[in-house]
């Protein structure tokens, strides 16, 4: 089994900044590939970004490409979502979740997720 618990969500402004992390616990976090996933009132959940047990090798969902960057800390059991220039399209419940072996952009593939934490993005 694999916790994970999501922070750092919150009330920002169109292009403001936030940071949301990911803390893990149970099996070896650095075995497992994390996403981050979001989802908006009345919409499907959407891939966002994704990275390897590595942190090689990243990727990101066309709409946050350049603005948003997933990063991990194995030493810290710690996935991280920085995310700039926010619009109101963003605003949604974000998830990390965590698979094994390789990432994906399928949701279906994750075995483990968070609570989620609120973004908000006002115009």
């Amino acid at each position: 089994q694999v916790q994970l618990v999501e922070s750092g969500g919150g009330l920002v402004q169109a292009g403001g900044s936030l940071r949301l992390s990911c803390a893990a616990s149970g099996r070896t976090f650095s075995n497992y590939a994390m996403g981050w996933f979001r989802q908006a009132p009345g919409k499907e959940r959407q891939f966002v970004a994704a990275i390897n047990w590595g942190a090689i090798s990243t990727y990101y969902a066309d709409s946050v490409k350049d603005r948003f960057t997933i990063s991990r800390d194995n030493a810290k059991n710690t996935v991280y979502l920085r995310m700039n220039s926010l619009k109101p399209e963003d605003t949604a419940v974000y998830y990390c979740a965590a698979k094994w072996g390789s990432y994906t952009h399928s949701s279906s593939d994750y075995n483990y997720w968070g609570q989620g934490t609120q973004v908000t993005v006002s115009s």
